[in-house]
């Protein structure tokens, strides 16, 4: 059975919240959403606060996560991490951090992590 885009997606989701919580970060939020967009996680990694965008693919027939950034989607993290700081009032640090997983069945096929993808 192919799994629907949605349940790859909160797949994924689920997968990078246990790997955030391993390297030590605090999850603050998931799925944070308003006009632009959402926002995947949105966690704490020592006194910075990292908006997280997951990317999951099963199988490369529409490319790799990282190929689906486009300059497009960039823009709308942009305003999404924008619109979180203005709504909560953050007055630290901050940065856009991508997450690209590749799952085989239900497996971690590769995961690989970008920080700072909007600098």
């Amino acid at each position: 059975m192919i799994a629907s885009r949605s349940v790859t997606g909160q797949t994924g989701e689920a997968i990078v919240g246990h790997y955030v919580v391993r390297a030590g970060w605090s999850v603050v939020e998931r799925n944070f959403r308003c006009q632009y967009g959402e926002i995947d996680l949105v966690a704490r990694d020592g006194d910075e606060l990292v908006f997280v965008e997951v990317r999951t693919r099963r199988g490369d027939s529409f490319g790799t996560p990282e190929e689906s950034i486009t300059a497009a989607k960039q823009r709308r993290m942009a305003e999404c991490a924008l619109a979180y700081v203005q709504e909560r009032g953050v007055l630290t640090g901050w940065r856009v951090d991508l997450i690209a997983i590749e799952l085989r069945g239900e497996q971690v096929k590769r995961l690989d992590h970008y920080r700072h993808v909007l600098q």
